[in-house]
């Protein structure tokens, strides 16, 4: 595996993230970075990758999940997109394909192995990071994380306050939501209060 320089500053570790092509290879279409953080990121979301919608607009959550997402977080669009405390760093920058059996490849381990140590560590100010979907939860939690993303995410309370484990919001957790009243009843009021305060300090 390449070793990539070890970035001084934040704007040069995104322009080197921004040209990074480790996964050119094995990607179609081509990769195409997409991570949006900045020094005064203090609400950090760590998804699983970028979907088709995000890698053509270069947008993260600019899709049906995004919507979900902002819903469960009580901001709108604008507020996510032009506040910025909000930084989104997914476990792959990059849209990894469509598997042909349904949904989206997973994220490729060699981007996280590559960028993530680096990037976390010129983010000094993140106050929280939503851990959104299995991949995210298994890279930050480790031993830590429980035997299902179910029973994770039911444990949130173990992992605050400086982190928040969610489902993905995909349309296809649906059902999984249906399922799990306890979610949205007990922790998407947690979550809109965090996102509040953070907002407002």
């Amino acid at each position: 595996m390449p070793l990539m320089p070890q970035s001084s500053d934040l704007q040069t570790l995104l322009t080197d993230i921004a040209a990074c092509r480790a996964c050119a290879g094995d990607l179609v279409p081509e990769p195409r970075p997409v991570v949006r953080v900045s020094p005064e990121t203090r609400l950090l979301i760590c998804g699983q990758a970028p979907g088709r919608l995000v890698h053509e607009t270069g947008l993260p959550f600019n899709d049906p999940s995004g919507v979900r997402l902002r819903s469960w977080m009580g901001i709108d669009r604008d507020t996510f997109y032009d506040h910025k405390a909000i930084g989104v760093a997914a476990m792959a920058f990059c849209f990894p394909g469509t598997n042909p059996k349904g949904g989206d490849f997973p994220p490729p381990a060699r981007c996280a192995q590559l960028w993530r140590p680096q990037l976390l560590a010129q983010l000094p100010q993140v106050e929280l990071t939503l851990l959104v979907g299995s991949y995210a939860q298994a890279w930050a939690l480790g031993a830590a994380r429980k035997a299902t993303m179910t029973e994770t995410v039911a444990a949130w309370t173990e992992y605050g306050p400086s982190i928040l484990p969610l489902p993905h919001p995909s349309w296809r957790n649906s059902a999984w939501l249906k399922r799990n009243p306890w979610f949205e009843a007990e922790v998407t009021p947690y979550l809109r209060q965090r996102v509040e305060d953070i907002l407002r300090a």
